[in-house]
């Protein structure tokens, strides 16, 4: 496995610290929330981000979608705290089912 540039390492940090402190308040506001995860592709950071609110149950989902797009708005000012600009918000937060395994 290639190790991390300093760059790479810079990045994962904002993108940890951020996903962890998002994860925190959902737990708390969302009901059914699981979990927050994430993939991104350093080399295309920060397009390729796509952050993921895992939900245990449909109803759950289906509660919290209509909070979507504040919570996308809560990861781009987070974001823009650590000086990171995402250009298309919508494309770097989800609420899915799936978990990471899956």
């Amino acid at each position: 496995m290639k190790k991390f540039s300093k760059v790479q390492l810079k990045q994962q940090a904002i993108v940890m610290s951020v996903a962890d402190a998002l994860e925190a308040q959902a737990r708390a506001e969302l009901p059914g929330m699981l979990q927050c995860w994430f993939n991104v592709e350093y080399q295309l950071f920060p397009s390729s981000l796509l952050l993921r609110f895992q939900f245990e149950n449909e109803t759950a989902l289906a509660a919290a979608e209509p909070e979507l797009l504040a919570w996308q708005k809560r990861l781009s000012a987070a974001m823009l705290k650590k000086g990171v600009v995402l250009k298309d918000m919508r494309k770097n937060l989800i609420f899915t089912l799936a978990g990471p395994e899956d």
